[in-house]
């Protein structure tokens, strides 16, 4: 079978123009095992017909989809990592492969490779992605997407039977190409490069092409690159927001790791809290913790800062400025909203979903019970105290800081009172994708080339998603 009806293809990268991007030549595998399928967002993409030779063909061999982009196109930018400015970065070991269409809400889309080989920016770089850092791609796009995050998807995994060298694990290890959906590959990064570049005309070309595909809201106004800074703020401040109630630390923040959509990707050296520590670090490398737990709203809106700095020659720095005040603004709504959803309870108004997130987040950080358990146990506030009674964490509900926490509760219910009656919500301890597990889960393939604990890890994902539903 081939693409089915709901099939929309929407090359746009030949339209914004060559001066953004390399074509680039595919590597070819020696093997094409097929790791994960994303079937649920294939079948909402008009995907879900191709039979397993198609997709072989289309995400291992990346033979271009139908009027799709004919050639792969890797994208120019560059960025501050950790604060120092790289001009040479760019797509180093992947591409966008195809455009397309979102059949439920008609946005637009790309699909685009991590570990399909070398690129002129490469580095020095093999442009490959080891298995162990695709499988960790999968499960940090599906735990994101069942709580609540704007996240890529992990679309498509094949393992491509060669050996990799690598400083940061055991060598030779397995190799991958991984294939992800998400809303646009325009990164902070891509408008930093035209402003280093003192490109203005492209700096023109590009804005526009945002703001007739990505960010519309933008379009119109008095002063449209003030409006687009203060759009991109609006969205990352909310992104950043639920990053911070999914109790995820994305590790790596730097310009490159940042669309102007709002939405999360690249998953490296990320972790989940397993308590609320604010200094806790994903990276080994971050030894000065810049992109810790509690300073990923600092570094978001920092990296919106240079978004902002790289449109002067288009704006006022006055307007620029004030547009930047939309992501403290946001996010200090966008806390609650994250926060409320993820403990299933209807929000309120300003001043008392302000008082409960705050109590949430002292209690869990004073209390240090389990993050995840925290937010399972009290899914559904007041009305699942009976529930929480019977808790592993049970005895850590008490004390003086808890029993406010626990007054506030009573003042909030939940929008579905059925969902508390969900088979996931018998268990006793919820679904989690702490560090130990994935160590579990990859060693279980490394040593034996067994799968099953990477399967039941994302069943159990989603019976979360089916669970919550958080929106």
């Amino acid at each position: 079978m081939s693409v089915t009806a709901a099939y929309r293809p929407a090359p746009l990268l030949p339209e914004l123009g060559s001066e953004f991007y390399d074509v680039v030549t595919p590597a070819r595998f020696p093997q094409h095992v097929l790791r994960h399928r994303n079937q649920r967002w294939a079948s909402r993409v008009g995907l879900d017909g191709l039979d397993a030779a198609d997709w072989t063909r289309h995400f291992a061999a990346f033979d271009p989809l139908p009027d799709n982009l004919p050639t792969a196109c890797a994208m120019r930018y560059h960025g501050h990592q950790f604060r120092s400015y790289n001009p040479d970065l760019g797509d180093g070991r992947g591409f966008v492969f195809a455009q397309l269409r979102d059949t439920a809400d008609d946005r637009y889309l790309d699909l685009g490779t991590k570990g399909s080989g070398q690129t002129p920016w490469s580095r020095g770089g093999d442009g490959r992605l080891t298995l162990k850092g695709g499988v960790r791609e999968v499960l940090a796009s599906e735990m994101l997407e069942a709580l609540g995050v704007y996240t890529s998807k992990g679309f498509s995994l094949f393992e491509t039977g060669e050996s990799l060298y690598r400083n940061d694990e055991p060598s030779p290890t397995r190799a991958s190409v991984l294939l992800r959906l998400s809303h646009s590959h325009i990164r902070i990064g891509t408008f930093q490069r035209l402003a280093f570049r003192r490109e203005e005309r492209l700096l023109h070309t590009l804005l526009e092409h945002c703001l007739r595909y990505y960010v519309p809201e933008a379009a119109g106004a008095a002063d449209v690159p003030a409006a687009f800074v203060a759009a991109v703020a609006r969205r990352s401040a909310a992104l950043c927001a639920s990053w911070m109630a999914a109790g995820f630390v994305h590790g790596v923040l730097n310009s490159d790791n940042m669309t102007v959509t709002g939405e999360s990707f690249d998953y490296g050296p990320y972790r989940f809290l397993p308590e609320c520590d604010p200094g806790f670090v994903a990276a080994y490398f971050d030894a000065g913790g810049l992109y810790a737990y509690a300073r990923q709203p600092a570094a978001v809106l920092w990296n919106v800062e240079r978004l902002a700095e790289s449109l002067l020659p288009l704006s006022s720095e006055a307007a620029l400025g004030e547009a930047l005040q939309q992501f403290e603004t946001t996010y200090e709504r966008a806390i609650c909203t994250s926060t409320l959803a993820r403990l299933g309870l209807t929000p309120q108004s300003d001043e008392p979903d302000t008082e409960l997130t705050r109590a949430v987040f002292g209690f869990l950080e004073e209390s240090r019970v389990g993050f995840d358990q925290f937010f399972f146990d009290w899914y559904g506030g007041a009305a699942s105290a009976a529930r929480a009674a019977e808790s592993p964490a049970a005895t850590r509900y008490a004390g003086p800081r808890f029993e406010r926490l626990r007054g506030l509760f009573d003042a909030y219910a939940p929008p579905s009172p059925h969902r508390l009656s969900h088979p996931y919500f018998e268990r006793a301890t919820p679904c989690t994708l702490l560090i130990d597990e994935i160590e579990t889960l990859w060693s279980a393939i490394a040593a034996h080339d067994d799968w099953s604990l990477f399967e039941a890890k994302l069943l159990a994902i989603a019976e979360l998603r089916a669970a919550v539903e958080v929106r």
